[in-house]
């Protein structure tokens, strides 16, 4: 059964990818603030300069990343960002249920396409918009006139 929802606009898509990155951000913000606090005589002091830091930082990002990305959406076909957004993922080919392995391989080409393309849209100035990928898709609401 094909899904009859509609594709979202791109700044739906935006706002769900910003939320879900400004999530695993905090998150690894906050995990690498609490291990690289130190109490010395009363005093506490964040040492910023350590790996435990920077490690328990990337840590927790990438975790949440990944249970945010692959196991919530596994389970209600969106992701925190897409759910507060309207959007859900759904199988191309048709609207089912995405599986573990594909929300895997979406996952990790999120990084890819953060990693490569992004910075090379910001210095181009160029408007191609974000993809679907791995037979995967993000779909938005219902439309109206399903029947």
């Amino acid at each position: 059964m094909a899904d009859r929802r509609r594709t979202p606009t791109q700044a739906r898509r935006v706002t769900a990818a910003c939320l879900d990155a400004l999530l695993a951000l905090l998150c690894g913000l906050a995990a690498g603030a609490a291990a690289g606090v130190k109490v010395l005589d009363g005093v506490v002091e964040i040492r910023p300069q350590s790996t435990a830091v920077w490690t328990a930082a990337l840590g927790a990002a990438f975790g949440l990343s990944f249970l945010n990305h692959v196991l919530l959406t596994l389970t209600t076909r969106a992701s925190l960002g897409k759910l507060l957004t309207g959007v859900r993922v759904v199988r191309s080919s048709d609207g089912g249920r995405p599986t573990f392995l594909r929300l895997v391989g979406r996952w990790l080409f999120g990084f890819y396409w953060m990693v490569v393309f992004v910075p090379l849209h910001v210095a181009a100035d160029s408007d191609v918009e974000q993809q679907d990928a791995v037979g995967l898709r993000v779909v938005g609401p219902p439309s109206a006139n399903t029947t």
